[in-house]
């Protein structure tokens, strides 16, 4: 495993989230630096600033990674989008302490084996790129500003941010019906087969209604592996600042391991992390108090 060097403490939690899932990555496939620029078309120092947590990657070399890695494309692009909504918002309207980066760009190696086919391509992808920084809300002044587009070419973007923002309202208003429709049918099927005096701990009170809201811990083992009946995913990437049932399933877990997450609320604070990072070391794995398959599997056993 790789001894990475921690990320700048000022690095936004989605940007961080990005960089440690392309770090796990490279780390799963064994890959040297040199041999990543090779696969990639991206020079060396260009990763290395990209793994450090400098410079945000282009969406490419996100795709490029997540081919190389086995991992679902989709899924590393939109948190790529995230990460570089977050970027812009960072980064707009100050300038960067070490002074403007210029674009990246393949070593030369590989230019002259992609050249015959980069051309064609370059146009394209432009409009989709413009099309999707559009979408996640970056402006001309972001780190992705690019040429004004003419007259045909806005119109065509405009096009696609409507059927992008229309397919993703469809997406989520299934996806939350489906879900609530899961989490009813468990929670009948839980109270039905349970018996009187299980073993199964519950935490924290019914919130108040004008207090935060709080979850219970309703941990239990099933085959093999530890529930508490929040959430039972076993590789959402989690860092502080992000929320939902998923951090409210590790903090009980985290409960149920002997950790102090402090109130069982879904928000994943100050005290969630501390605790994840005393897990983590007690694990034996990298300690950067961010939840993803590995530290789940900790969890879960």
């Amino acid at each position: 495993m790789s001894r990475w060097k921690a990320l700048p403490g000022e690095l936004d939690p989605r940007v961080r989230q990005l960089v440690v899932r392309l770090r796990r990555l490279k780390d799963h496939r064994g890959l040297s630096l040199r041999q990543l620029a090779a696969k990639t078309g991206y020079s060396t120092s260009s990763w290395e600033r990209y793994l450090g947590g400098r410079s945000l990657p282009p969406r490419e070399a996100v795709e490029a990674m997540a081919r190389i890695g086995g991992d679902d494309p989709t899924r590393l692009l939109a948190l790529h989008e995230v990460a570089a909504e977050a970027w812009g918002e960072g980064r707009a309207g100050t300038s960067a302490p070490d002074g403007p980066e210029a674009p990246e760009v393949p070593e030369a190696s590989e230019v002259t084996g992609t050249a015959g086919t980069a051309g064609a391509a370059g146009a394209a992808h432009t409009v989709e790129v413009a099309g999707a920084l559009q979408a996640a809300g970056a402006d001309d002044t972001g780190p992705y500003n690019l040429s004004a587009p003419n007259e045909e070419t806005r119109h065509g973007r405009s096009l696609r941010v409507a059927l992008v923002a229309g397919s993703v309202a469809l997406v989520l208003a299934v996806s939350s019906a489906v879900l609530l429709a899961v989490r009813l049918s468990d929670g009948d099927s839980r109270a039905s087969a349970t018996p009187l005096g299980s073993a199964t701990s519950s935490v924290s009170p019914s919130p108040s209604p004008s207090g935060p809201r709080t979850y219970a811990c309703e941990v239990e083992r099933i085959d093999g592996r530890w529930y508490a009946g929040n959430s039972r995913t076993r590789d959402a990437v989690l860092a502080e600042g992000l929320a939902g049932p998923e951090v409210a399933e590790a903090q009980c877990l985290l409960r149920r391991a002997g950790f102090a997450p402090g109130v069982v609320d879904g928000i994943f604070g100050p005290h969630t992390k501390s605790a994840v990072e005393q897990l983590q070391k007690r694990a034996g794995l990298v300690v950067d108090g961010i939840i993803g398959r590995h530290t789940w599997g900790a969890l879960r056993r």
